[in-house]
């Protein structure tokens, strides 16, 4: 989201822009690392568009995506937060050609996230969210009880639909009830990624329970308290990761 990127590009007082694909390309410095951010864009064919784009143009050798998903399992909710271990597209569908959620000539239906580059994730993540619970004021938690929110480590579930019904919820539960969150995006970063062998891994705030509950204000959500965890999450990252 807009939001999330000006948060990012903040701490990046050195970016310069790039334009590439009809997507505006940053690049600068943040602990010691060159960065490039980017908006993934929303839906499978998007985001695969521009994670091919900072491979192939930018030359990066690691990925890590930020962003906002639904929660599926019972146990996620508002506020928490999911660090991916694998991916899966829940609308894959190419049978009886091929099993379903397998995506076809690759004999694989889930896409695994680098572990040593989600293991540091998942240790910046709690460190992010006493931070970001430090810093907010209790005013902009916006009814969440921040101070229990759960860093939670399992498969986040792709698709190129909105997940906003109990119905369809409920029924991706049953389907895969592994799965922990719902998105528009990951899964198919995942498959370049994998085919590139770039290293991704992803963590998603949870800003919705993907169902016909409103819980929160989405875009105060975003703007509040999203972005900064964003922020946290990516600074608590790169000052531990090697440059």
């Amino acid at each position: 989201m807009h939001e999330e990127l000006a948060a990012v590009l903040a701490r990046m007082p050195d970016e310069q822009k790039t334009t590439v694909a009809g997507r505006e390309f940053w690049l600068g410095h943040w602990h010691g690392h060159e960065v490039v951010a980017v908006l993934s864009r929303i839906g499978k064919v998007a985001a695969a568009t521009t994670a091919t784009t900072l491979i192939e143009r930018f030359g990066v050798t690691r990925m890590v995506f930020t962003g906002v998903a639904g929660g599926l399992a019972p146990h996620v909710r508002v506020g928490d937060v999911v660090v991916a271990r694998d991916f899966i597209q829940h609308d894959m569908d190419a049978s009886p050609l091929f099993p379903r959620h397998e995506v076809p000539l690759t004999r694989m239906t889930r896409f695994p996230a680098d572990t040593s580059l989600s293991n540091a994730l998942a240790a910046a993540a709690p460190l992010a969210l006493q931070d970001l619970c430090a810093s907010l004021p209790q005013a902009e938690w916006l009814t969440i009880k921040l101070e229990n929110a759960q860093v939670h480590q399992g498969l986040i579930a792709s698709g190129d639909r909105f997940v906003s019904q109990t119905l369809e919820s409920q029924a991706l539960q049953r389907e895969l009830p592994e799965a922990l969150a719902v998105e528009m995006e990951c899964a198919a970063m995942a498959q370049v990624c994998h085919d590139y062998g770039v290293p991704l891994a992803a963590v998603r705030t949870i800003s919705d329970r993907a169902d016909d509950t409103a819980h929160v204000d989405f875009p105060k959500f975003i703007q509040t308290i999203a972005s900064r965890y964003s922020v946290a999450v990516l600074d608590r990252l790169l000052s531990t990761l090697p440059a």
